[in-house]
């Protein structure tokens, strides 16, 4: 018996839940999971799960064990990468997820340059604005823009993210320019589609009091890029962050309405599950992007 292979596998299924998805996840066969697993638990002499038509819920003895493979699994990995350090290598897999415009936009060009560095390491990044499971679909990170990351994960702040309200020049020129917030009902708002709230915008005044104004959407979209062209092409007064739109708006393809109220910022965070040892590899990402994007992000500058 490879204990820690059963070790890994037990590990993985309690994590997600099944042996259908921990075969999944391991890239092997259902019936090679289930033999790891029974091989471990007649070792152990004990139950480890509860196990019902669709899931798998550790018993409390397998919660308390869970926890010691955890340790020792993270013993072992951390034993391999200092190893690997006395030779400066940094190799092996990273699968990331990132948002989709500030991935392609921002994190896809650090990453290729983390790449010249190092050049081992195997990225697979999924550029999605979904909130995926790290630990069910097997991410190592994810890089989030929201108000706070999750509790049940850990975050390190990557960059503040600040929005504003631009309209091309052309749009302002015929529908005129916004002198108030209520201004902005009667003018075509473009609105990200998945925000909380796609029918109202919150602004804080100049005196700092927040706001909160009606819109009416004329067009909806789930990408940055697809508002910033629209914004571009005059539909619209569109709500966006600075890092898609700095470049229009400096090169006069855009211009920032009603500049003395702002957005609440947010934060592009790092994302990890608590219950995962965090490699050299991640870490060394980690560091890479807080110190590409420190302080004030070159594109509010």
């Amino acid at each position: 018996m490879d204990k820690f292979t059963n070790m890994e596998t037990f590990v993985r299924v309690v994590e997600i839940g099944s042996i259908s998805g921990a075969a999944d996840r391991m890239n092997i066969a259902k019936s090679a999971v289930s033999r790891r697993l029974k091989e471990l638990e007649e070792h152990l002499n004990a139950q480890l799960f509860h196990r019902t038509t669709r899931t798998m819920h550790a018993t409390e003895t397998g919660t308390e064990y869970y926890k010691h493979c955890l340790r020792i699994l993270e013993d072992l990995r951390e034993a391999e990468e200092m190893t690997s350090q006395a030779h400066c290598v940094l190799k092996g897999p990273l699968k990331v997820a990132v948002p989709s415009t500030f991935g392609v936009l921002h994190i896809g060009p650090a990453i290729n340059d983390f790449l010249q560095e190092h050049p081992q390491i195997e990225f697979e990044l999924d550029f999605n604005d979904r909130q995926v499971d790290l630990i069910q679909e097997g991410y190592d990170l994810a890089i989030r823009i929201a108000d706070l990351p999750d509790s049940t994960l850990l975050a390190r702040k990557i960059a503040t993210v600040r929005h504003v309200l631009c309209a091309s020049p052309e749009y302002l020129q015929t529908h005129g320019s916004p002198e108030s917030l209520s201004d902005l009902s009667h003018h075509q708002a473009l609105v990200y589609s998945l925000s909380k709230d796609a029918s109202h915008w919150r602004l804080n005044t100049p005196e700092g009091k927040l706001q909160k104004v009606k819109i009416k959407p004329a067009l909806k979209g789930s990408s940055g890029e697809f508002l910033l062209s629209a914004a571009e092409k005059g539909m619209g007064i569109a709500h966006l962050p600075t890092f898609v739109v700095h470049q229009a708006i400096r090169e006069g393809r855009l211009e920032v309405v009603l500049p003395g109220y702002a957005f609440g910022e947010l934060n592009a965070y790092a994302i990890y599950p608590q219950t995962r040892h965090l490699s050299r590899r991640v870490r060394t990402l980690i560091d890479f992007l807080v110190a590409r994007f420190e302080g004030t992000p070159y594109w509010d500058k």
